[in-house]
């Protein structure tokens, strides 16, 4: 594996901002203490609590920023929001200074609505969690606009990480690997986040590529490590 890309990055994370267990310095301490280079903490949001979330997020992530070894990201994950309001609530959050904005797709294991993911690629959020069966044309207008498709280490969202590798494969769509983490026992060990890609059916050169691309959406946010 490529030097550059050895260190682990999780641009999809959950503190007690919303349904996580843990304060944003113990989730960052925890990550740093395995090797991470950079974490994203995205707490689930709507119109209710952008406000109440991303200003405590940017906050604490200059903190930390200052003192910790691991990049601290402040962003947003847009969860069970109308497909309608996708637009108007990811310029939203990026006004209020959320750095990457992540939208809740499609996962079997939840009821979200029908036509979620095609609204969050619309609105041109940076990452589209846990798609699940998301449909062929969803992952060509992906890869046309630039946005990452999630392989989630996440129980039950990672059930279609096949599926969303293979079209993402075929469309040229570019891939992310996440947690997803809620708890300690989420966070992904460098040997774990090996057996999630393997499970997805991709080869073991396909890691590089998924990290490089973390690096990448970091650079393009203006978040660089």
């Amino acid at each position: 594996m490529n030097n550059r890309y050895n260190m682990m990055i999780d641009l999809h994370t959950h503190s007690l901002f919303s349904d996580g267990e843990l304060i944003p310095s113990e989730l960052v301490r925890r990550v740093e203490h395995l090797g991470y280079r950079a974490v994203a903490i995205t707490d689930h949001a709507d119109s209710s609590n952008l406000d109440y979330i991303i200003p405590r997020l940017i906050k604490v992530a200059e903190d930390l920023n200052q003192t910790q070894s691991v990049k601290v990201v402040p962003g947003i994950e847009l969860t069970h929001v109308p497909p309608e309001l996708f637009g108007s609530l990811v310029k939203k959050a990026r006004d209020m200074g959320a750095k990457i904005v992540v939208a809740h797709g499609e996962t079997i294991v939840e009821p979200v609505a029908p036509g979620t993911n095609r609204a969050a690629l619309e609105a041109e959020v940076d990452i589209l969690a846990h798609p699940g069966l998301i449909e062929p044309d969803e992952v060509r207008l992906a890869a046309q606009k630039g946005i990452y498709l999630e392989l989630s280490a996440r129980k039950g969202h990672s059930l279609t990480n096949g599926h969303v590798a293979r079209l993402a494969k075929d469309a040229g769509a570019g891939l992310v690997l996440n947690s997803d983490a809620h708890s300690p026992s989420d966070f992904m060990s460098q040997e774990f986040a090996a057996k999630i890609i393997a499970g997805a059916g991709l080869s073991m050169d396909s890691f590089s590529r998924l990290l490089s691309n973390s690096h990448r959406l970091l650079e393009k946010i203006g978040c660089p490590v």
